[in-house]
């Protein structure tokens, strides 16, 4: 576990580095566009890595926590579905359009909130 909690804060910060350089580079005006591309992408190298942490963390985990996480995942998934979904009307009903940087941090404040309700449940 511990090699989980290291790679994911290696990828963490990799992210960050990779993430802070991008925006430095396209506040430059980088005119050509696959290098703006790019350049843009850039900081989903690392988020893979990241992914792979996560995906190895959990299947390294006894049939509980497995559960623990698939039930939590489960309630993110669905979650985000409805919220997001819900929030398309509500722009039709011409509440402000949102980036689509909110569903991470939507599915990952409901990933949470099921590991925590998933902890009480099995405690």
């Amino acid at each position: 576990m511990r090699r989980n909690f290291f790679g994911m804060i290696l990828g963490l910060a990799i992210y960050a580095g990779i993430l802070i350089g991008s925006n430095l580079l396209l506040s430059w005006g980088i005119e050509n566009t696959i290098l703006r591309l790019v350049i843009s992408l850039a900081p989903i190298m690392p988020a893979i890595l990241i992914c792979g942490v996560i995906v190895r963390t959990i299947s390294q985990l006894d049939e509980l926590q497995r559960r623990l996480q698939l039930e939590a995942l489960a309630l993110a998934f669905a979650g985000t579905a409805l919220i997001t979904f819900s929030y398309g009307f509500l722009e039709g009903a011409d509440f402000p359009k949102l980036s689509m940087f909110v569903v991470w941090p939507i599915m990952a404040t409901l990933w949470l909130v099921g590991i925590v309700l998933g902890r009480v449940r099995y405690g």
